[in-house]
């Protein structure tokens, strides 16, 4: 409800015709039809009204109803439609749009017939993203997007291999609308150009035209934009499963998912790298085009957003300057990765025109509210920590990092404890890399592993962050404590930590605890507010995105103590990140994708030693990538492939793994009550 409600409230502060439109809206569903139909109620009762839940929240349903109703008139998602020449708004929606859709129409319907989906063959998906025609027989795209299928083999881009051994096969239909099975397909032959991963999220692709449907003419590329333009973005918005606010996902995009679809909005800031607006957009816009509904040209090319927050794209002139370089042969294939930019550079450039063909479209909005009340229910997407409150658990902005201490403060840090279950669990032993673990002095003595408060790190000379962080968690003897700074461990130099670079707001990144700053804290008040500062350290983060360190994963440690010897609840957990050559750089720091967890401790029933391993990716989080399809989730992986995958050894806890290794990945965990922690 907060996000909803700061949506609207932003809305109406910075469009004052179509802010008194949404208030006079609000004003009217103040008796909602939908809801006054439902036997015996005639209107919304006065004061709170019946409570649902809708992302994990529980919120009125009739404030709900109401201001989702408000944001479908401020930011409508429109059907297009073919085969007709003109606009059609259902009631409720607004008038305001229908009025300046309606003057804009020649340019819409001019871009609508250039934008397409692009879809593939050999891959196990069926399509990826949005696409437009730039220029009469290039079409323009995300990186992101076209990664997925296409490859530099250091000459030229090629197709990559698919499903079944043959080369992948792409295309792109301009049609793929809302109440039709009509297409409009013609083949994507040849990659002109995928931008490398430091620089814009941009990718061109020649188009084969044929003579029975001639191309539709290109969208012009504008020179400049303009603070709180009116811009429309068109593209193919997809079901996004990332999203907790699932019933209000489906409310503003009318449950109708995966066809051509116009949202408008407002141009909300700009700088040489990236456009921001505000339209309503979901994974599967990748690649949309953000058009000015005052010239008809190109703004930007869609690349990333936050529902309910904002969006991104790549400006045009920094499209128009890349663009002008491969057609006249200056650039040079480079390393694909489904990742995107930091740092592009602006030009200009503008598409030439080609005929014109004889289609028209209408815009219908989908009304569909369905509210339903029940019984509230956890939702794994948002869920908290059930032992405390646990602000700490969600990754921190904070940007300021202090260095309080010297190197003789952290003599009395006994660190991880390998007797503390009562039975030995060592840290683990790196096998492989072990060149790139950084060491240092103590009193004479060259140590790897920083020694904390009930926990211990060993970093990465390399990657500057930790290659695990492993804590020893007493749960009958937790201490709440408020959150500490963050700071830097002097017995390391500067250059080894990761202070500010690519951390902050948007797009920057979080701090992510590897391990949680609430587990080492327990025990007498001095050692508990050592171990609530050391854990504030930035060793012990690495960069995340906030909606990763949540769900599932979230909770594994609290599960964990559930199953533990109820008698003491211990419990030894040992965190880290998969770094790997292929992770993509962003602000001059390489961002992990994917992570690891093994959890060791006194089972409750067996009275034995178990072990347990997880993993979790980050990768369909990464803010620029809007891509549609997540295909990474919390689960539960034997603890043989964990040791293989980060060269390290976990000693005997392997053999106590009741996945066994042969197994592989175990189906994906939607709830912690699915774990295994004793073999069947």
């Amino acid at each position: 409800m907060g996000r909803l409600k700061a949506a609207n409230a932003q809305i109406e502060r910075q469009d004052s015709p179509l802010g008194e439109e949404m208030l006079e809206r609000r004003e009217a569903t103040s008796v909602i039809p939908e809801l006054a139909a439902a036997p015996g109620l005639e209107a919304a009762p006065p004061g709170p009204g019946p409570m649902i839940t809708v992302g994990g929240q529980m919120v009125d349903r009739f404030e709900f109803a109401q201001e989702t109703i408000v944001l479908r008139t401020g930011r409508p998602v429109l059907a297009v439609v073919g085969d007709q020449a003109q606009l059609v708004f259902s009631e409720p929606e607004s008038k305001v749009w229908g009025s300046r859709l309606q003057a804009a129409s020649a340019h819409v319907v001019s871009a609508a017939r250039a934008v397409g989906r692009i879809e593939v063959e050999g891959h196990d998906l069926s399509w990826l993203g949005t696409g437009w025609l730039v220029t009469p027989d290039v079409v323009v795209t995300n990186r992101h997007v076209a990664a997925e299928f296409g490859r530099n083999d250091g000459i030229s881009f090629v197709f990559k291999q698919g499903i079944g051994g043959s080369p992948m096969n792409a295309s792109i239909d301009f049609l793929e609308e809302i109440g039709s099975t009509k297409d409009r397909t013609f083949r994507l032959n040849r990659i002109l150009h995928i931008e490398d991963s430091d620089g814009p999220d941009l990718a061109f692709l020649r188009v084969t035209p044929t003579g029975e449907h001639p191309l539709a003419a290109p969208i012009r590329l504008s020179t400049h934009n303009e603070d709180d333009e009116l811009v429309a973005v068109i593209g193919y918005p997809a079901r996004d499963s990332r999203i907790p606010d699932q019933q209000l996902m489906e409310e503003i995009f009318g449950n109708v998912y995966d066809k051509k679809r116009l949202a408008p909005g407002q141009l909300t800031g700009s700088d040489s790298t990236s456009v921001r607006h505000d339209c309503s957009t979901l994974g599967g816009n990748s690649g949309s085009v953000v058009m000015s509904l005052k010239t008809g040209e190109a703004v930007g090319l869609h690349f990333a957003g936050r529902f309910l927050k904002g969006n991104f794209a790549v400006p045009s002139t920094i499209v128009a300057e890349r663009l002008e370089k491969v057609m006249s042969a200056r650039t040079r294939p480079g390393p694909v990765q489904p990742t995107v930019p930091d740092r592009p550079a602006p030009a200009n450039l503008q598409a030439a025109a080609a005929p014109r063909t004889e289609l028209g479209f209408s815009f219908v909005v989908p009304l569909r509210v369905t509210v339903e009340v029940g019984k509230p229910y956890p939702d794994g997407g948002d869920q908290h920590d059930r032992r405390t409150d646990a602000p700490s658990t969600k990754i921190d902005t904070d940007g300021e990092v202090f260095t309080e201490a010297v190197a003789a403060d952290y003599r009395d840090r006994l660190g991880y404890e390998e007797e503390f279950l009562g039975i030995h669990v060592p840290l683990p032993a790196v096998t492989g890399g072990r060149d790139d673990v950084l060491t240092f002095t103590v009193d004479g003595n060259t140590e790897d592993v920083l020694r904390y408060e009930h926990f211990a790190v060993m970093m990465s000379r390399s990657r500057r962050m930790c290659l695990f962080s492993a804590v020893n968690i007493d749960g009958l003897h937790s201490i709440s404590m408020p959150r500490a700074g963050w700071r830097t461990d002097p017995r390391i130099p500067l250059g080894a930590q990761i202070r500010n670079e690519c951390y902050g707001a948007e797009p920057k990144f979080s701090r992510g605890h590897m391990t949680r700053r609430e587990d080492p804290v327990w025990g007498a008040q001095d050692s508990a507010s050592k171990a609530n500062a050391d854990s504030m350290h930035v060793t012990n983060a690495v960069p995340q995105m906030q909606p990763f360190n949540g769900g599932v994963w979230l909770e594994l440690e609290n599960y964990a103590l559930q199953n533990a010897r109820k008698d003491d609840m211990r419990i030894s957990v040992f965190t880290g990140p998969f770094l790997t050559d292929g992770d993509p750089t962003r602000f001059g720091v390489q961002i992990p994708t994917e992570f690891w967890k093994v959890i060791a401790f006194i089972h409750d029933e067996t009275g034995k030693l178990c072990a347990t391993g997880y993993t979790m990716s980050q990768q369909d989080f990464l803010r620029e990538e809007e891509f549609v399809f997540g295909k990474h989730k919390t689960s539960q992986r034997s603890i043989a492939s964990i040791e293989q995958r980060t060269g390290l050894s976990f000693g005997p806890l392997a053999a106590l793994d009741p996945i066994e290794d042969t197994e592989g990945l175990v189906s994906e965990l939607t709830d912690v009550r699915q774990i295994r922690f004793i073999g069947r």
